[in-house]
Parts: C-alpha cells; sequence; structure tokens
C-alpha cells in the first residue's frame, strides 16, 4: 500500500491531466458513438441499433449540407481577412511607436472580454443604420472582426518573442527588407500566424449568437443545428461533428509531426 502512495505522488499531475482531457474529450466521444446510432423516434438520445446509415448519406438531410458549406466558406474568408489584418496590426503594436498605442493595446482585448450578445447586438444596430442587408456578407464582416483580437493577440507573442538580431544579421548580409521578412522574419512569425488563424476558423465556424443576429435569412451550420434541435436530431449531424473532430486531430498531429522533424533536422 505504502508503495502505491508513492506512486501516486509520483504520478499525481499526470492522471490529473489524463482525467481532464478525458473529461474534455467525452463530449466528442458521445458524439462519435450516436453518429452510429439508427434512433427509432426524431431524437437521436438513446441508444437503439448500430447503424452505417448516416454515414453512407451525411447529406441525407435537407439543407444540411447547404448549411455546411455555407459555414466553410465564411469561416476560410473570415480566418483570411482576420490573419492578413490581424498579423498587421500585431507587427505595428510591436515594432512601432506611435500616439494611442497603449488605448488600441487595450482596446483589441474589449472583443475578447465583451459579452457575445452585446457585440452581436451592437453589429446589427450598426448594420441596420448603414442600411444594409442583412447576410452571407454582413455575417463575414461581423466574423472577422470579433476574430481579429484572437489572431493578433497570437501574433503579438510570437513577434515579441523573436530576436531582432536575426534581422539584423540579414541586413549586414545585404538582405533587402523584403528579402529579410519573407526569409527570416516570416518564417519566424509562423507560428504564431498559423495558431491564429487555426482559432480564428474555429470560433468563426462555431458562432452562433453574432451570427443569429447579423445572418438575415442565411442559415450557417451552428443555426441549422440549433433549429433542428428544435424538431429532432438527425444523426447526421452527429456524422459532421465526428468528421470535423477527426480532421482537427490530424491537423494537430501533422503539425507535431512537422515540428519534430524540423527540430531533429535542424540539430
Amino acid at each position: 500500500m505504502a508503495a502505491f502512495f508513492r506512486w501516486l505522488r509520483r504520478n499525481v499531475i499526470v492522471i490529473a491531466g489524463l482525467l481532464t482531457l478525458a473529461y474534455l474529450l467525452l463530449p466528442n466521444i458521445v458524439v462519435t458513438v450516436f453518429s452510429f446510432n439508427k434512433p427509432k423516434g426524431r431524437f437521436n438520445y438513446s441508444w437503439q441499433e448500430f447503424s452505417l446509415d448516416a454515414w453512407q448519406d451525411p447529406c441525407g438531410v435537407a439543407d444540411m449540407c447547404g448549411s455546411l458549406s455555407l459555414s466553410l466558406q465564411i469561416a476560410t474568408w473570415a480566418t483570411i481577412g482576420a490573419t492578413v489584418l490581424g498579423t498587421m496590426i500585431a507587427f505595428a503594436l510591436v515594432r512601432y511607436r506611435f500616439r494611442a498605442r497603449g488605448a488600441i493595446n487595450s482596446l483589441i482585448f474589449l472583443p475578447m472580454a465583451m459579452p457575445e450578445v452585446v457585440m452581436a447586438a451592437s453589429l446589427l444596430t450598426l448594420f441596420l443604420n448603414m442600411g444594409a442587408q442583412l447576410g452571407f456578407w454582413t455575417v463575414l464582416i461581423a466574423h472577422i472582426m470579433f476574430c481579429l483580437s484572437f489572431v493578433v493577440t497570437a501574433v503579438k507573442a510570437r513577434v515579441m518573442s523573436m530576436d531582432p538580431r536575426l534581422e539584423q544579421a540579414a541586413q549586414d548580409l545585404y538582405a533587402g527588407p523584403v528579402q529579410t521578412f519573407l526569409r527570416v522574419t516570416l518564417p519566424i512569425a509562423a507560428p504564431g500566424i498559423a495558431a491564429g488563424a487555426l482559432l480564428a476558423f474555429a470560433l468563426s465556424f462555431d458562432d452562433f449568437i453574432i451570427t443569429n443576429f447579423n445572418a438575415g435569412s442565411t442559415v450557417t451550420f451552428p443555426m441549422f443545428v440549433w433549429g433542428s434541435a428544435q424538431r429532432g436530431t438527425p444523426v447526421q449531424i452527429n456524422v459532421i461533428g465526428t468528421a470535423m473532430f477527426l480532421v482537427a486531430v490530424l491537423l494537430v498531429l501533422s503539425g507535431m509531426l512537422i515540428g519534430k522533424r524540423r527540430n531533429k533536422r535542424s540539430r
């Protein structure tokens, strides 16, 4: 018994981490399991029997794949817009000194701290006062605006940790500003930019509150899921959720493998 308690004390942090990870992954496991269910009624809440019908016909529910495609388009364009603008803002805040720099640094965190319903209502008021037609473009603009802060924060942290002597060394070797940026600065900042882009994509694809306020007649995938839950929950929703989770896991594992290979080459 004493040996067991010694082992427990040595591994308590690892055990706590594994239990926390299991708790976080439990909803994903439930979604995956019920993607193979064949419910008897409209609601996919209790296990009935194993079936591959939903996997064989993931677009069997009307308008579901259309809303999924729309969400992917919005998330992609929002990620591109927020990443480009956020990267430029992050470099400007770290590398340059100008008036209102401190105020801008503070305001960058405002969308992250503000409740989504407040931002959603504010954006809706803005669009209505401008006479804008609610739809794809208003949703895209709203997503870029609230994703921007997360990209700036991720890229800014990376840029602040960069060693300026590397860029100075490139300039001493007669590299021009563009060449220095493309060959030295951008590769070093790339992990932060990639992290901000992935975060922006996940936030945009998953958003419901801001989208619901500013979508008009446009229906994204989260809105479709919410609407379906009022009438019934098709198994295909679990299929799409499982597929998105697996894609995310594969991307993370691929990034880890690429990072390990680069570290081995650098040694």
